[in-house]
C-alpha cells in the first residue's frame, strides 16, 4: 500500500526536514508532498520519494511567480501533486499540466473530489489518482468512515490503482480503504500535527507491512 502525505503549510524551515526524517525512519519509501521551497533540502537529505504540492504548465521564460516542472526536477523532486481541494485546477489547465509532466517524466499525483471526476482525470494517465471528498478535507471524520460505499464504486470503475483521503487517522480507515479497493492513502494532520509522527505512521502502517515496501 501507498502512503502519500501532504505537509501542506503545516510547517516551515527546520521543522519540514525533521518531519521528513521522522517520516523516513519509518517507511524511506513513502511520498512526501512538500512546499516549493523545501523540496532541494528534503531530497537530498532524505531518501524519500519527494513531490512538489502543485506545478504550473508554463515553460522556461517570462512566468514570475509560477512554478514550473523543470524547477522541481532540478531540486531533487520526482513529482508533484495536482488539483487538491485546495489548489483546484480547470480541466483544460489540469490536461496541459500533467502534459508537462510527462514530456519531462515528472510523475504526476491527481486529485479527484468526486467519481464523476475521478473518471475524467483517469483518461489523462496520471501516475497516481487521489480521490478526496473536500467537504472532509481537514476534517476529524475519515471517508472511509463517512462514505465507504464511494471507495467501492472507484474500486469498481476505475482501471487504474487509486489512492484515497479526506480524515484519514486510523488503522480502520486503511483497513477499509484496502478492502474496497484502494491502493493507498494520502494523509496529512494525522501526521503533520502529530506530537509522535514516527509513531502515528508506524501504527498506521502495522495493519499493511507490505506498506514500507512499495
Amino acid at each position: 500500500m501507498i502512503f502519500a502525505i501532504n505537509f501542506k503549510t503545516y510547517k516551515q524551515g527546520k521543522d519540514v526536514l525533521k518531519l521528513a526524517r521522522e517520516i523516513e525512519k519509518c517507511n524511506m519509501n513513502a511520498i512526501v508532498g512538500v512546499q516549493a521551497t523545501d523540496i532541494k533540502e528534503v531530497s537530498e537529505n532524505t531518501r524519500l520519494k519527494v513531490y512538489s504540492q502543485h506545478v504550473d504548465y508554463f515553460k522556461k521564460g517570462r512566468e514570475t511567480g509560477f512554478v514550473i516542472p523543470e524547477a522541481v526536477k532540478k531540486d531533487g523532486g520526482v513529482g508533484t501533486f495536482l488539483n487538491h481541494s485546495e489548489h483546484k485546477l480547470s480541466f483544460s489547465v489540469l490536461k496541459k499540466t500533467v502534459e508537462r509532466c510527462k514530456k519531462i517524466h515528472l510523475k504526476t499525483l491527481v486529485f479527484a473530489s468526486s467519481l464523476k471526476e475521478a473518471k475524467k482525470i483517469e483518461k489523462l494517465h496520471p501516475d497516481y489518482l487521489a480521490f478526496e471528498p473536500p467537504e472532509l478535507v481537514a476534517g476529524k471524520i475519515s471517508v472511509a468512515e463517512a462514505k465507504p460505499e464511494l471507495i467501492a464504486k472507484l474500486g469498481k470503475t476505475l482501471r487504474m490503482k487509486f489512492l484515497v483521503g479526506a480524515g484519514i487517522h486510523s488503522e480502520k480507515d486503511i483497513e477499509t480503504t484496502a478492502r474496497l479497493g484502494g491502493g493507498g492513502v494520502v494523509i496529512s494532520s494525522a501526521i503533520t500535527t502529530s506530537r509522535n509522527p514516527r509513531k502515528k505512521l508506524k501504527d498506521l502502517q502495522a495493519c499493511c507491512p507490505s506498506a514500507i515496501h512499495n
